[in-house]
């Protein structure tokens, strides 16, 4: 069963915006974990976009300005639109949970989704 499900397009026009959701099982759901974006690609490897929790919204300045996290706790979903992309952002994008400590420090993530291939192109 899986915990966390990644949806959306899988193919994205150079300058659109790619936009993802996120859907999460009600069982890891708690009040302390935030929710997460992750990419991989082989050319950067793997890297956080961003995440979102009780604390507030939190980014990656390489995609401070692009990227929006919100977060809608009635359907248990979380989304990710990033603007202006270039082939650049094609990767794999993986949504998470992850725990954060005082200090701003993300723990690894306990839970993922399976990853969808999002490939930026004409």
């Amino acid at each position: 069963q899986m915990m966390l499900q990644e949806s959306g397009p899988v193919l994205v026009k150079p300058s659109q915006t790619l936009s993802l959701t996120c859907t999460y099982s009600s069982s890891i759901l708690t009040g302390y974990h935030y929710w997460s974006w992750i990419r991989y690609s082989s050319e950067t490897g793997l890297e956080w976009l961003g995440a979102v929790g009780r604390g507030g919204t939190y980014y990656n300045p390489s995609v401070t300005g692009r990227a929006s996290i919100s977060r809608s706790s009635s359907n248990n979903q979380f989304t990710l639109q990033l603007t202006s992309v270039t082939p650049k952002d094609t990767a794999v994008y993986y949504c998470a949970r992850q725990e954060r400590d005082y200090d701003g420090n993300y723990y690894w993530p306990d839970y993922w989704g399976q990853g969808t291939q999002v490939t930026a192109a004409s």
